[in-house]
């Protein structure tokens, strides 16, 4: 018999190219990935692999196997979400993917309470920007911003929340040096993104952008710094007070907010237990997300 978790091995190291990445994606050591491999060749009587100076490269027998341990995998987890979706008690491991700053900034006041409530589902946050593969099982539910929902594989269930809008932003001790005549306050830019042409004319002009990150926290600290103007999602940066909205600018619009789940995750009942909690705690939070809560002016 051929060992699952072999070919699961097997599978990082083809997808990934090298002994290195596949045990980065599985969170072992590359000794470890190197004796499932040799586990599986061994058992096949074929070698997976050809070590190249550039990686790994599949021999013609490994192609073979690659094509069939990616049709065992889809079983696989077919068999895990089926049986998950049957699962009605309210205990075990609920796995949540949700960016950071969402987590951090505004939910998690209601993920701590929604433990209290429930003290025998296991929590597990995964903030990161990354996208969760919800039919591989990497995740049970999935927060995400979406503009377009035609975008989304049609096995996914959502429930659509409230509309996101962003603004940009300015310390209040920047902004008041600004009115009095100080400099024009540079951009602060995240994730590579361009000064936006609002700030090239009129009363909001910026002095251009000497200032680049791509971590959402720094550039919250960046913006209470002076460093400069930033755009920040309402619900961040109107909660702040040392912030203010630049004047002459308006809103952007994200998109909505989707609560998604697999076709038969979703079935379960402390997914539907956390989704239909979730769900009412952004209703709660429509006018903090479209920016609402504070005036534009």
């Amino acid at each position: 018999m051929i060992d699952w978790d072999d070919v699961r091995y097997f599978l990082a190291a083809a997808r990934g190219g090298s002994v290195r990445a596949a045990a980065k994606r599985l969170g072992v050591n590359h000794a470890t990935v190197l004796r499932r491999i040799a586990q599986l060749e061994e058992r096949l009587g074929a070698q997976m692999f050809e070590k190249l100076p550039a990686g790994y490269r599949l021999t013609p027998a490994g192609e073979e196997v690659l094509d069939l341990a990616e049709q065992m995998e889809a079983s696989s987890h077919q068999l895990e979400t089926r049986v998950f979706g049957r699962d009605q008690s309210v205990r075990g491991l609920l796995r949540v993917t949700l960016p950071p700053p969402l987590a951090a900034h505004l939910l998690i006041p209601d993920l701590a309470d929604f433990v209290r409530l429930h003290p025998d589902i296991e929590l597990e946050i995964l903030s990161s920007g990354e996208l969760a593969n919800l039919t591989n099982r990497e995740a049970d539910v999935a927060i995400r911003v979406v503009y377009n929902r035609e975008t989304l594989p049609l096995n996914l269930y959502g429930l659509k929340g409230p509309d996101l809008f962003g603004g940009f932003y300015i310390s209040g001790n920047r902004l008041a040096e600004w009115r009095a005549g100080g400099p024009d306050p540079k951009w602060i830019a995240v994730s590579g993104h361009g000064v936006p042409d609002w700030t090239r004319e009129g009363e909001a002009r910026t002095a251009g952008t000497h200032f680049r990150t791509m971590d959402f926290e720094t550039q919250v600290a960046a913006v209470r710094q002076g460093i400069g103007i930033t755009a920040l999602p309402c619900f961040v940066g109107d909660a702040d007070p040392r912030l203010e909205r630049v004047p002459s600018t308006g809103l952007h619009l994200y998109g909505p907010v989707w609560l998604l789940t697999q076709g038969e995750t979703r079935k379960t009942k402390r997914v539907r237990l956390f989704t239909e909690y979730v769900s009412r705690r952004l209703a709660a939070y429509a006018p903090l997300l479209a920016g609402l809560s504070v005036s534009s002016d």
